[in-house]
């Protein structure tokens, strides 16, 4: 397989690019390229508008609904310009000086009934046309454009405003319902902006810093009472009293799905029932249109389609055309009383991708990032051993390194900062979290081995001006959060996100042997950005992070200024700094909304000085990164490609023992390409390809694939496959061998040369999942199936097997897991959201000793969380219950038998819950109470040889439960739009 993909992928670019370059020669030599202005909405008239053009002679047809340009490209010896026009109109679109047909203009969909151009003439545009014989070009063009925000709700908004926008020397006035952004074009000394913006203000709508009389506003439709705007933010909506009738009427509406590009499509199969009576239902039909008859009072209806959140909408008039909009899952109308669930599968991407919101992150305290995932079946966060404090995740069976963690798709902890990197991200920064199990996009990378983790920070332009967090727990830990947001103008945004972690119990101590369960001391961390637009394409995104940790552990009456390497008592401490920058610039062509160019670039410098009884371990790191990423279509979109190139540098200076000392530089510089076919919602098929040279073990190539299939209602497959490398960062990975006696032996065939002389990490990853959407109860429900095989080429192999060393050596046999999750998501009661999952690992290594399953790691898990919400009165209810099996145990044997443990664990169950109430007309102050570990099962011996720290014996490394017992905590949240 894995042959096959690596060298089936080279000749396909290959053929893409050599067919690419021939169809541009070819358009060169033969074809004329037009650019038409045509009237139209949305993506079905996009379709619709292509497909007519496409007459033969014609090689290209991109329409685009921002600008309302055709971009033609045809031979002038086939088809004639004046023949596209008239195919287009024919079809209902009017199109420079021919007016579309009115009887095919009346029955077009309904959110594509455009405002009709009353005088149907060519806008100033640009021609080109390149034959053998000549080459002409003419240009007109003396308006400028502006960009202004504009609110508004649906079709009937943006017909009112684009003709209100229409006065005299404007030429062009385009407004997006999505975007809310009005695309001026006009003549300052005919059409001064101002006067642009009274008139739009006259007819009702708010428009930047001018807000429309009250009196106009509420004599609006009802589906067009958009939420009002102050200074100019949206504040709140204003609803007039509904109108319902008591006699039987047909209610029609549309359901449409809007994809990541902004394009609309009719869903088809899409279920709709009357609340107040489910027998009284209906379905959309191809077109995504319904009928559903009304009766005697009833006033809301129930919206749901497998694969996405269903809401109830509350119908206001039913002589008006409903139309439903499906985005990011979420089905929605202009008025909506339900939410989107806090965690859902994105049904249209080709990889599957998990989505935690804030409010799956509110469900726990979520102080950092490492505590994020307590209500999640996929990713386990589990502890590195008994006196750190460190944490790590795993997925897929394997440990946390293998993971590939971004923020905003930059590269997150890692290296040396990736064993305490967990707890310098605040659960209060977050925006989302996106969980991408098996192989991702080489436009990413090639790290990622058994998934992709990618966190996505609160932005300054669309968050809460102040958002403030306070948490505190019975074992002394207290967490204080501030989110400042600021919109300085129409272009500029910044926001400063701050976390402070304070913990000084020294004297907790489940087990009681001596040892404080958890770190005392302070982290810091902060982190500025700033956001800027121009409205015409250009973005740019930049910042700087800090980070601070300063913590002590050890036995519990430890005293660093007297007992720090000594063997009075056992102490160990961290000293950490970390400076990040980063800056994100990206243009979108205004001409070509598909076309788009990104450069990703960051820098940091970690700094780290720890000690652990009498071993030292210093590590310093100096990293940075950059991106160039184009992406574009061939064609249409059905043919996507992104292309770019990339460089990392790492400069890593490790100091052991104050004696081994591992330097090593290495630059990692490549080029990707990728490309996508889509050729209807049912099918995506993603390749991509990616060559890199790594300075000290040279080039190495990155095939991938990703396989999306729907093949019928609800239904959703996806096959992964493809490559991934790495290099071991062995000291700092594991570090809680450092906390024991062990002796570190490194087996290195080639005298500690390259990266302390083993080879990198290479591994092959391949997966099949489904998702079947149906009702159960009477409601909405989803079941899924993951099957993941991740095979190592090469690993460099942590052997525990010896209870008096750590060896790390190359793989010489074979490695691999297996993964098998099944999960189910329903909701039995109303707002009662509910999840079971069961997993299933099987993970082997042919250690020295022979083939072994991977130590501390549970063969089956099972998993149930339950959430309930009484939107209404601001509770919120939340559970979760954890079952986890056995584990293996290293061998202890050769030590003497006080000091030898069992070879199995015992399973356990852990229970976590809260409970949380708003308040406030706004619901903006919160209130929490919550409890962990309501079991109280905790692991009594998690330190072996305590009772003798500096011994031969001592070992905190054999952690596999609970390091503490029951815990509670309360906290408040607090914030302003």
């Amino acid at each position: 397989m894995k042959q096959i993909l690596k060298y089936a992928l080279i000749p396909l670019f290959i053929f893409l690019a050599n067919t690419s370059l021939k169809a541009t020669s070819y358009i060169a030599k033969q074809d004329s390229t037009v650019t038409l202005h045509v009237a139209g909405n949305c993506g079905m008239c996009k379709k619709r508008i292509e497909k007519a053009a496409n007459l033969p002679g014609v090689s290209n047809a991109v329409w685009s609904e921002d600008t309302q340009k055709l971009s033609l490209t045809y031979s002038a010896k086939k088809s004639t310009l004046e023949t596209i026009k008239k195919s287009i109109a024919a079809v209902g679109h009017d199109v420079e000086n021919v007016r579309g047909n009115d009887k095919a203009y009346a029955e077009l969909h309904e959110c594509c009934l455009y405002p009709r151009l009353e005088k149907v003439q060519a806008s100033p545009l640009t021609i080109s046309a390149t034959t053998n014989e000549s080459s002409a070009t003419t240009t007109v063009s003396v308006d400028s454009t502006t960009t202004m925000h504009v609110a508004g709700n649906c079709a009937l908004c943006k017909k009112r405003i684009e003709t209100a926008a229409t006065i005299n020397g404007v030429t062009s006035a385009i407004w997006d319902v999505n975007t809310k952004e009005l695309v001026v074009k006009h003549n300052h000394q005919k059409a001064p902006l101002e006067e642009i913006k009274k008139g739009i203000a006259a007819v009702g709508h708010d428009v930047d810093n001018v807000r429309a009389d009250d009196q106009v506003y509420e004599q609006l439709h009802e589906c067009c009472l958009y939420p009002r705007m102050e200074n100019g933010k949206i504040t709140a909506v204003k609803a007039k009293k509904d109108d319902h009738h008591d006699h039987n009427h047909i209610l029609t509406g549309v359901v449409v799905e809007e994809n990541e590009k902004g394009d609309l499509n009719p869903i088809t199969g899409v279920n709709i029932h009357w609340l107040e009576d489910k027998s009284k239902n209906a379905r959309t039909n191809e077109n995504g249109v319904f009928k559903l008859q009304h009766h005697g009072n009833f006033k809301k209806i129930v919206v749901s389609f497998a694969g996405m959140q269903s809401d109830t909408i509350t119908i206001k008039d039913l002589h008006e055309v409903l139309m439903i909009n499906a985005k990011s899952n979420v089905l929605s109308e202009v008025v909506v009383t339900g939410s989107r669930r806090s965690n859902f599968i994105n049904r249209m991407n080709p990889a599957r991708v998990e989505v935690l919101t804030t409010k799956e992150l509110f469900k726990a305290a979520c102080c950092d990032l490492s505590e994020s995932f307590e209500t999640n079946a996929s990713v386990d966060v589990v502890s590195n051993d008994a006196v750190t404090g460190s944490k790590q995740i795993q997925m897929l069976g394997l440990s946390g390194i293998y993971t590939q963690l971004t923020v905003e798709n930059l590269p997150g902890p890692r290296g040396l900062a990736a064993p305490l990197g967990l707890n310098s991200i605040s659960g209060s920064w977050i925006e989302s979290i996106q969980i991408a199990k098996g192989i991702g996009s080489v436009a990413n990378g090639y790290e990622n081995m058994a998934g992709q983790i990618n966190v996505e920070l609160k932005k300054p332009q669309n968050s809460d001006r102040l958002y403030f967090n306070a948490y505190a727990n019975n074992m002394g830990r207290t967490d204080v959060n501030l989110n400042l947001a600021q919109k300085i103008n129409n272009n500029w945004s910044t926001a400063v996100l701050l976390h402070d972690n304070f913990m000084y119990n020294k004297t907790m101590n489940f087990s009681d042997n001596g040892f404080r369960d958890i770190p005392v001391g302070n982290l810091f961390s902060g982190v500025n950005r700033w956001n800027y637009e121009n409205g015409k394409g250009f973005m740019a995104q930049f910042g700087i992070k800090y980070l601070n940790d300063d913590r002590t552990g050890g036995q519990t009456d430890f005293n660093k200024k007297t007992d720090k390497g000594t063997t009075n008592r056992y102490g160990l401490g961290f000293d950490i700094e970390r400076i990040e920058g980063f800056a994100k610039i990206g243009y979108v062509f205004p001409e070509n909304r598909h076309r788009s160019i990104g450069l990703q670039l960051a820098g940091s410098n970690y700094n780290q000085k720890s000690y652990f009884g009498l071993k030292n371990y210093n590590g310093e790191q100096q990293n940075g990164y950059a991106n160039l990423i184009f992406q574009d279509v061939l064609g249409t979109v059905a043919h996507k490609y992104r292309v770019g190139a990339s460089v990392n540098y790492d400069n890593y200076d490790e100091l052991y023992l104050d004696v081994q000392n591992f330097k090593r530089k290495e630059t990692v510089s490549g080029a990707f390409v990728e490309y996508t076919f889509s050729p209807n919602e049912k099918f995506d098929a993603v390749v991509g390809l990616r060559q890199d040279y790594n300075s000290l073990y040279g080039w190495f190539t990155t095939p991938r694939l990703n396989l999306r299939y729907a093949p019928f209602t609800g239904n959703t497959m996806r096959l992964s496959a493809g490559r991934g490398q790495r290099t071991a960062n062995i000291i700092a990975e594991n570090m809680s061998a450092l906390a024991s006696s062990r002796t570190l032996i490194i087996k290195s065939p080639d005298n500690f040369k390259n990266a302390y002389g083993l080879d990198p990490e290479v591994s092959w990853n391949t997966g099949f999942t489904i998702d079947q959407s149906f009702r159960l109860f009477n409601r909405e429900a989803t079941a899924s199936v993951e099957l993941f095989r991740n095979s190592f080429e090469n690993q460099v192999v942590v052997d525990y097997e010896n209870p008096r060393e750590i060896s790390f050596y190359n793989l010489t046999g074979k490695s691999y897991s297996n993964s098998l999750q099944a999960e189910l998501r329903f909701n039995p009661l109303p707002r009662l959201e509910t999840r079971l999952a069961y997993r299933l690992l099987d993970v082997q290594t042919d250690f020295e000793s022979g083939r072994k399953s991977k130590p501390l790691l549970a063969k089956h898990r099972g998993f149930t969380n339950l959430a309930y919400t009484l939107p209404s009165s601001g509770w919120s209810f939340d559970y979760t219950l954890n079952i986890v099996g056995d584990k293996r145990i290293p061998s202890t044997i050769e030590n003497p038998v006080e000091y030898q443990v069992a070879t199995k664990s015992n399973a356990y169950v852990t229970m976590n819950a809260q409970v949380s109430k708003d308040f406030g007309k706004n619901k903006n102050f919160t209130i929490y109470v919550g409890g962990e570990n309501l079991t109280n099962y905790f692991q009594h011996n998690p330190i072996l040889g305590a009772d003798d720290p500096f011994g031969s014996y001592f070992d905190t490394s054999l952690l596999w439960g609970p390091l503490t017992g029951r815990m509670f905590y309360t906290g408040v949240r607090f914030h302003i739009n």
